[in-house]
């Protein structure tokens, strides 16, 4: 479990196809320094597993799902990515609940300088945008950003000053790739609106059936309301 707060950005040294996986090496100064083997570390969003640990390198096994679902598979030496190391029980939660399990990739459509911010339209595909809202919380490349406004095949964010310049969301552009995870708290709810409501046609009247059975409503539902 990650909170989307970026702590480095490592430096891709290289990434070597084995087969039907990839092996990719990430020179990490910062991160390095308290990583250990078996240790899962956030790369642009994706969660991995470091597998050796060298100096200030780390290393990560990726399965062909994660080279196909994810912009992992384009990296190249000395492209940059976004590093987080997992969420300890006594760490600070500053973003939001991440976990490193992409949802989709997602492509810049637009980027507007307003004032000293950035402006960011996203192209999403519906398993992404089908979880946000407005004010919510969405992971890109593993930054937790607040949604501004969603759109029926995208979504925007504004990006301030601090986070374009530590991150890769400042100087990536228009056409680039993005690791995209909805809120997993979006995620569980509708999977519990669903299981009221498996048709669509109930809408609420179906979810406050399914809180009532569950004991959350108190004194019951009245199907007649």
């Amino acid at each position: 479990m990650f909170t989307g707060i970026i702590i480095e950005l490592g430096e891709v040294m290289s990434l070597r196809r084995k087969y039907s996986r990839a092996e990719l090496t990430i020179k990490a100064p910062v991160v390095s320094r308290d990583a250990t083997i078996g240790d899962s570390i956030s790369v642009n969003g994706v969660c991995l597993t470091a597998v050796t640990c060298h100096g200030d390198l780390l290393s990560f096994d990726l399965s062909d799902e994660t080279l196909r679902s994810t912009n992992l598979g384009y990296a190249k030496p000395q492209d940059k990515v976004n590093l987080e190391p997992s969420l300890r029980p006594e760490g600070r939660l500053g973003g939001h609940f991440v976990t490193g399990h992409v949802d989709g990739i997602g492509t810049i459509r637009s980027k507007t300088v307003k004032g000293d911010m950035l402006l960011l339209v996203i192209k999403a595909p519906p398993e992404v945008t089908g979880y946000l809202v407005k004010k919510g919380s969405v992971s890109v490349d593993g930054i937790s950003l607040t949604v501004v406004d969603v759109f029926p095949d995208s979504f925007s964010v504004v990006i301030i000053p601090h986070t374009a310049g530590v991150t890769t969301i400042g100087f990536k552009g228009v056409g680039n790739l993005v690791n995209l995870e909805a809120d997993i708290i979006g995620k569980y709810i509708a999977r519990f609106v669903a299981k009221a409501d498996p048709k669509g046609t109930g809408g609420e009247e179906g979810f406050m059936k399914l809180l009532a059975r569950a004991g959350y409503v108190e004194g019951g539902f009245d199907e007649k309301v």
